[in-house]
């Protein structure tokens, strides 16, 4: 079992902070006034940021969904014009579009882009930003939903005309003419009790945040023993940002930098934000660090002071390329396949985990022989 590497396509913006201007600004906000810092998510940047991850190496790049953040689908259907290998782990919101829509658009994007498109389901654990999207459903009503949305695409897929009566759709002689080829492999995250049973029943991968390795175990554990049940085998990935430079103290100076930058009010604004969250994996988040500065290295190399501002993924491996290898391979060790990365700002973070750490993950045998051939000699040059 190999790694599979991937990077994070910031389409809300990226800059040399950890502060997530857009996730809680509020909708009377002017979005047109350049903020300082940020570095405007224009096709531009974000290709340069694409190519820099195919010539390193990665796999893919995630791009993440929410109104904070450019259309996924539009976005990443561009950026594969600039590219040639790397696949799109597209983030999008089942229930807001419909399952035999989102199925065609799946087969069209991958005729586009020769097979280069995976699918990221994301059903939604804060009620406030759903109903943006006019969705009023509640966080189980949601996972019943995707559930009956994920079928339905399976179903469509099949290339024969499908029927579906269920809760939340009902289709007659769903179809898509051209199936996609391959067929996206599907990632899926959630912590709670309802989601479990979706991902064992659906999802290709299950993704989680980056906790510590005795937690992520115990996903592990849980969502195969679920599998196991449906006569299904699940992979794993984790999500996490990075920070891997020259010298663990070259690393923890950045990280520490990084949080010098956070003023009181700022992160107590953001973890009220956060706080009001129903997501089951955001809480698990903000209990890593309970909103404080101090302990933040919560597991060897684990900093969860991303955390403090960002939701979602709020983790970080932090020193020197061979500790985040390391960390890389302890995870590895209990099963994780996948890993989807990421760094402020995420050009230059890119550079950093490529040069750095994929030479050593190539070095233990990690990585499959076509990752770790690529690129500049000696190196592999090469996502919410």
């Amino acid at each position: 079992m190999t790694v599979h590497l991937h990077w994070f396509l910031p389409t809300g913006g990226d800059g040399r902070t950890l502060v997530d201007r857009h996730a809680y600004a509020s909708n009377d906000i002017d979005r047109a006034r350049p903020v300082s810092g940020v570095r405007a998510p224009d096709v531009e940047y974000l290709a340069q940021i694409a190519k820099a991850a195919e010539q390193l190496g990665f796999e893919a790049v995630l791009t993440p969904t929410g109104t904070w953040c450019e259309d996924a689908w539009l976005t990443t259907v561009a950026l594969a014009q600039h590219t040639e290998r790397l696949k799109f782990l597209v983030a999008f919101r089942p229930g807001v579009i419909s399952p035999t829509l989102a199925a065609q658009m799946a087969a069209t994007y991958q005729r586009i882009t020769r097979g280069r498109l995976l699918l990221n389901v994301v059903t939604g654990g804060d009620s406030a930003e759903q109903r943006r999207f006019g969705d009023h459903l509640g966080q189980n009503q949601r996972y019943a939903r995707t559930d009956e949305f994920l079928s339905v695409v399976r179903g469509v897929w099949s290339g024969q005309p499908y029927d579906f009566e269920g809760a939340h759709f009902q289709v007659e002689g769903g179809l898509t003419a051209l199936p996609p080829d391959p067929l996206p492999e599907i990632f899926f995250g959630g912590s709670s009790a309802a989601a479990g049973p979706v991902a064992a029943r659906h999802a290709d991968v299950y993704l989680t945040w980056g906790e510590p390795p005795a937690q992520v175990k115990e996903k592990i554990d849980w969502i195969r023993s679920l599998a196991e049940r449906e006569g299904r085998t699940v992979r794993f990935g984790i999500r996490l940002h990075t920070l891997s430079r020259d010298s663990s103290a070259e690393a923890w100076s950045t990280a520490n930098r990084l949080l010098d930058d956070l003023d009181a009010d700022t992160i107590a604004a953001a973890q009220s934000a956060l706080g009001r969250s129903e997501s089951v994996g955001q809480q698990r988040m903000l209990a890593l660090h309970g909103g404080s500065r101090d302990g933040l290295e919560i597991s060897p190399n684990l900093w969860a002071g991303v955390g403090l501002v960002r939701g979602g993924a709020g983790t970080a491996l932090v020193g020197s390329h061979a500790e985040v290898a390391d960390r890389i391979e302890e995870y590895h060790a209990l099963g994780i396949e996948h890993f989807v990365l990421s760094g402020y700002p995420h050009l230059e973070e890119a550079y950093w985990f490529g040069e750095g750490v994929i030479p050593d993950l190539a070095a233990r045998g990690l990585l499959p022989r076509t990752t770790a051939g690529r690129g500049a000699p000696l190196l592999v040059a090469g996502g919410r």
